[in-house]
């Protein structure tokens, strides 16, 4: 909970800032039987993001990194949408786009795992020719679609919530079950910790860092379908574009080490929230569009040095350097330095 401190306070307080700008931003109404409002706008917005930030807390915690996770996004929904056209069922275009990102994921992690190449470098491989499969499943048109099936996945509501919010949170209660309720997240922890000591232990982290590689693919499949139902369309240009690195934002505002070992599920939630908050606030603030992503880039960078215990430590050390209460220490005189021909000080 220690841990989760600075993230929830960093998010409060964006979030009260809103209230200068927006008046009634935390009011939630019903129309029409949905709910509507600024915090649920954030819920909804942010559903891609949180998923797949989940997915890219488990990469991070074996110790590795996903920089497909946009591309994939994009690969999903373009698939999706070209077989919607196509008169395809919408179970068969569910169904085929997850299990080309599935796939996907599974080459990434045989590549780390298998082949022993570096996950910066084996994730960047399909980062670019992703993005180029994605531009041809499009024929580097926007498809657009007319199915009111296919848009409830991402601009639906059920019982009043968005279904994107719903299906949020399914994903993070069934990954928070095998990760803290089995000796799932215990393994991947290990690995995280010392890939070799957990292997000599009996570990097969082969078969866990292929599996998180995949579970990440997957969840940013699952994303490219919200994003581009909710539009209705697929773009395989701009979809999912440098949401890769809001994701490992995400996950290193809630905690996560980038060295890899202990996550924090609920930590990487509240960064995908402050990261899609923050954007709202942009908005609200009327923050030119052109100094946004600076703007951004310069609050991420303040957040992530306010939670971090190493800065906070030396910002402290070097306060009490300079207060008057704790003047420096003097050197010691020459006969209390002296010692005896034995070595013992006198």
């Amino acid at each position: 909970m220690r841990r989760l401190m600075w993230p929830v306070v960093v998010l409060v307080l964006l979030l009260a800032l809103n209230v200068f700008f927006t008046p009634g931003f935390f009011s939630i109404e019903v129309k029409d039987g949905h709910l509507y409002g600024s915090l649920i706008d954030i819920l909804r917005f942010g559903a891609p993001l949180i998923l797949v930030s989940l997915g890219m807390t488990l990469v991070i915690a074996t110790g590795g990194i996903d920089l497909s996770v946009g591309s994939v996004v994009a690969i999903s929904g373009a698939l999706a949408c070209l077989l919607i056209s196509e008169e395809a069922s919408l179970f068969t275009a569910v169904a085929v786009a997850l299990g080309l990102c599935l796939a996907l994921g599974v080459w990434n992690g045989f590549l780390v795992a298998g082949i022993g190449i570096q996950p910066i470098i084996a994730t960047l491989i399909l980062m670019v020719a992703g993005r180029g499969l994605a531009q041809l499943i499009t024929d580097g048109q926007i498809i657009t679609v007319n199915s009111p099936a296919y848009k409830v996945i991402g601009g639906g509501y059920f019982l009043t919530v968005p279904f994107g919010i719903l299906i949020v949170v399914a994903v993070l209660a069934i990954t928070a079950f095998l990760t803290r309720r089995l000796a799932l997240g215990m393994l991947i922890e290990s690995v995280g910790g010392n890939a070799e000591a957990s292997r000599l232990a009996g570990i097969r982290s082969r078969g866990i860092i292929v599996m998180v590689y995949a579970f990440a693919a997957l969840c940013a499949g699952v994303a490219g379908l919200m994003i581009s139902s909710n539009v209705s369309s697929a773009d395989g240009n701009n979809a999912g574009l440098w949401i890769e690195l809001d994701a490992i934002l995400a996950v290193v505002i809630g905690g996560t080490s980038l060295a890899g070992g202990r996550f924090s599920l609920g930590g990487t939630v509240l960064g995908a929230l402050i990261i899609q908050t923050l954007t709202t606030t942009i908005y609200s603030i009327g923050v030119p569009p052109e100094t946004t992503l600076l703007f951004k880039a310069l609050v991420v960078t303040a957040v992530c040095l306010i939670q971090s215990p190493a800065f906070r430590a030396k910002v402290m050390r070097r306060r009490g350097r300079a207060s008057p209460l704790n003047p420096p220490a003097t050197a010691a005189a020459p006969s209390e330095a002296a010692s005896t021909p034995d070595g013992v000080r006198s």
